[in-house]
């Protein structure tokens, strides 16, 4: 029996990429409220409680709204919003990190979808604080490179323009009072003791992702540049995340490698002394909507990476 999936907030970037990946599957019927019906509390409590899973494109306010309508003990919400990532009741939808991490996600109800900056970043950090080869009172740093589609429907219009601002010709610096959403739970998943200075930077192309942990070999507790290859190498070899070797184009990374995609690469570049850890991914698919279906499979469990464009 096909499974009824309803994508609350489905109009925007991660609800429209969602439902373009799940279009055509016999296992999953998509359904949803006429459009005069949207915002009817009572007809939209009515479809979240018919629902057997739920994905919430929502910001957060809206997304605990949304939680709190649903009293069908057997609906699975997977949460595209920031609401939810650091709730411990919550599992974390980022299964490549390790058993615990995918065990968790198939035994429960309520799954938050990691960020698409924090993605990147707990991707690089997390093994390595568990490996116990970076501490966790190392202070860092991570610079992450965005195309524009991250800031939704808005900021997408803003570089749509014919007569756009000069100043979005080039890249834009953002986040700039070091209290970006994504901190906390950057922070509580890896488990270390500090919020690394985070610098985001938005620039002019659609979609795609580059972060980047610069590291010293004298932060790490033991071991160096060959060590964290290995702990990635062993721990990434899945299509949907996976660690890469001499990945660059010519001396050069591209933020854009893997727009359209909803895979990962882990990637180790710089050198002994001087240490770059860099993810790079689409920020709608990795850190968004393919994220979002990879949890829906483990769910159904189908293959993981079903309908995924990898």
């Amino acid at each position: 029996m096909k499974k009824k999936i309803f994508i609350d907030g489905k109009a925007g970037t991660t609800g429209l990429r969602i439902e373009e990946r799940l279009a055509g599957r016999d296992d999953v019927e998509i359904i949803s409220l006429p459009d005069e019906l949207r915002k009817d509390p009572v007809a939209k409590k009515k479809i979240l409680n018919e629902a057997d899973i739920v994905f919430l494109c929502l910001p957060d306010a809206a997304a605990v709204e949304s939680v709190s309508m649903i009293e069908n003990e057997n609906t699975v919400v997977i949460d595209a919003s920031t609401a939810h990532r650091t709730n411990p009741e919550w599992a974390y939808g980022l299964p490549e990190l390790d058993a615990e991490f995918l065990k968790k996600i198939e035994g429960s109800k309520r799954i938050a979808v990691p960020g698409c900056h924090a993605s990147g970043f707990i991707a690089l950090v997390y093994p390595l604080v568990k490996a116990g080869i970076l501490p966790k009172s190392t202070l860092l740093t991570v610079h992450s490179i965005t195309g524009y589609s991250g800031g939704g429907k808005a900021m997408i219009a803003d570089y749509s323009l014919e007569d756009r601002s000069p100043l979005l010709d080039a890249p834009r610096q953002y986040g700039i009072k070091q209290a970006h959403k994504h901190l906390p739970e950057m922070v509580k998943i890896t488990g270390i003791d500090n919020a690394p200075i985070f610098s985001p930077i938005v620039s002019d192309f659609y979609s795609g992702m580059e972060v980047t942990v610069p590291v010293f070999k004298s932060q790490l507790a033991w071991g160096g540049i060959e060590d964290i290859k290995k702990i990635y190498r062993e721990l990434y070899t899945t299509p949907i995340l996976k660690y890469a070797e001499s990945a660059d184009e010519s001396g050069f990374l591209s933020a854009a490698a893997l727009a359209d995609k909803d895979s990962m690469r882990i990637e180790v570049h710089g050198s002994e002394d001087r240490i770059l850890l860099v993810a790079r991914y689409d920020n709608l698919g990795k850190g968004a909507s393919g994220a979002a279906v990879e949890c829906l499979n483990i769910k159904l469990g189908c293959d993981r990476a079903k309908t995924l464009v990898i």
